[in-house]
């Protein structure tokens, strides 16, 4: 018989929607998914990209799911009183739960589900925060003796890597309470084909990069977070030919990112790109460059993306992901956040051989296939199991 399981969710993820898919399928669970930012039904505004932000993959298909309504006065996903769901405890109720799977605890839907059923049905929890931004004094130590508070309200967690695992044990959960499910993206989509190569080579034809020049990839949010500001001022000061450097998105920083390239016109800008734009992207490049500093980098998974496509990455001590998927000399390297000289050192050695990059590319490849949806799964399935 299979066991029921109710995920609690803020609205549809491009991350999550395909593991929510694959989890229905499973001969052992039942699904179904409360999202609980009903405003979120069509499209979310971002506000680091300054736009509303529509997915161009389906969200919603081959899962069960429900829209809960949220009554907050000020609806968002900034704040905790952005999300309130008086009707979600009934709804879970109704559905007849063996557990449960809460995403994120900063809301007060969502807390409020860990604390009316926490001792009357399994509660797991599902984050992927880290120390690496942790400061010593007293507001910390307030802090944790808080979030030991929340987790209390848990019966164990999914963690996605080292370091989250790290930071469920400091708040009081038990090494037994812990399941690694790691943090997975849509291999098979980011993998590369003939169709994605032939687009790549249109993508650089139109950008005006020839096939000899290696391409540096930076994908994501213009924002101090992540810290593409160092990444420019390393290249440019690196003054190397043949090499070009892509920065894919949009945010605040895009003025200054812009002056700071100012002609030099290896530095090439692309705005925000949809989900069915990426592969092409990732398929182009050499070398993909995470540079986030924090705070609340707890992972990076476009990392995941640019290893799917077999590139090799050059990743920050800061981003979550890096203690995982970088092996050094392997497949990447792991710079120090900030330092301008050691980033600029290791992407001066990693452009050196594009030889090196191109074994650096098979690795992360391979990497990949233990990173995935099903391995997600299979570990959902067993803990739940056993409820």
């Amino acid at each position: 018989m299979k066991k029921r399981l109710a995920i609690i969710s803020t609205h549809p993820v491009q991350y999550n929607a395909p593991l929510f898919a694959k989890l229905s399928q499973s001969d052992a669970l039942e699904i179904k998914v409360f999202y609980t930012y009903s405003q979120g039904s069509k499209e979310v505004f971002d506000r680091d990209f300054g736009k509303m932000i529509s997915w161009d993959i389906p969200l919603l298909e081959n899962y069960s799911f429900e829209f809960i309504e949220n009554t907050a006065a000020k609806p968002g996903l900034d704040h905790f009183r952005g999300v309130v769901n008086p009707s979600l405890v009934s709804k879970i109720s109704e559905f007849r739960p063996d557990a449960i799977l809460v995403y994120g605890w900063n809301y007060q839907g969502h807390l409020a589900v860990m604390r009316h059923f926490k001792g009357r049905v399994p509660v797991y929890f599902r984050g992927d925060s880290t120390l690496n931004d942790e400061k010593r004094g007293m507001k910390a130590m307030m802090r944790r003796a808080f979030l030991k508070w929340i987790y209390k309200h848990a019966d164990g967690a999914f963690f996605v890597g080292t370091n989250n695992k790290k930071y469920f044990l400091a708040h009081g959960l038990k090494e037994e309470e812990l399941f690694f499910a790691p943090h997975a993206i849509d291999i098979t989509r980011f993998s590369t084909n003939e169709g994605i190569r032939k687009q790549a080579e249109a993508r650089r034809a139109e950008l005006g990069i020839s096939k000899e020049e290696m391409v540096v990839l930076f994908a994501g949010k213009f924002e101090p977070k992540k810290d593409p500001i160092t990444l420019v001022n390393a290249f440019i000061q690196l003054d190397r030919p043949g090499g070009r450097l892509l920065l894919v998105g949009n945010g605040i920083l895009e003025k200054e990112l812009r002056v700071l390239a100012g002609n030099d016109s290896r530095i090439l800008f692309l705005p925000f790109q949809n989900q069915s734009l990426m592969p092409s992207l990732y398929a182009m490049a050499d070398v993909f460059v995470l540079p986030s500093k924090g705070p609340g980098e707890t992972w990076g998974l476009a990392v995941n993306e640019a290893m799917a496509a077999g590139k090799a990455v050059l990743v920050s001590d800061k981003a979550g992901c890096a203690a995982d998927l970088v092996r050094s000399g392997r497949n990447g390297y792991v710079f120090e956040a900030g330092n301008l000289s050691d980033l600029g050192e290791k992407l001066r050695i990693m452009l050196s051989s594009p030889e090196s990059l191109q074994k650096m590319g098979y690795v992360s490849r391979e990497m990949m296939s233990s990173w995935s949806y099903d391995e997600i799964c299979k570990s959902i399935e067993r803990q739940i199991g056993r409820v």
